[in-house]
């Protein structure tokens, strides 16, 4: 009897482990010869996500359908738990956004600086992420 609750329990939880191992999803639209979205899209798988890209030339239209202000777009919309995510904004930043679960958009790291993950190089000070939301001028989420 005790043999087959061990059986039982190990075929359980061999069962379960492919749902635990699923990443947290992403679709990531990005333009098709951007190597940096390549990059940071391998840098969220490293770190537990599972990203879907899907190439387009018409990221303006991405970024007006999401709500993303021009002064905060970056090389690339992902759209992750709901909220949007503009730029190459690290998987770290990501998960606390979808943790603390704050009634906004989302969140953006603008333009493609470098630093960032996809980007090469060693940053030159604070990069700062901010809130996608109506505020005006738009709150800083995280410097790192």
């Amino acid at each position: 009897m005790r043999y087959l609750k061990t059986l039982l329990m190990a075929l359980t939880l061999g069962l379960a482990l492919p749902a635990l191992a699923a990443g947290i999803p992403v679709t990531l639209y990005k333009n098709p010869n951007c190597g940096c979205c390549d990059a940071w899209a391998k840098h969220l798988e490293a770190n537990g996500f599972q990203v879907q890209t899907i190439n387009t030339t018409d990221l303006a239209s991405i970024d007006q359908k999401y709500g993303v202000p021009e002064n905060l777009e970056g090389c690339h919309t992902a759209i992750v738990g709901g909220y949007v995510v503009e730029g190459l904004v690290p998987a770290t930043y990501i998960k606390r956004l979808l943790k603390e679960h704050p009634p906004v958009k989302g969140i953006a790291l603008p333009g493609m600086p470098v630093g960032a993950p996809g980007m090469p190089g060693a940053k030159s000070g604070p990069l700062n992420v901010y809130y996608i939301d109506a505020s005006v001028p738009p709150r800083l989420f995280v410097s790192f």
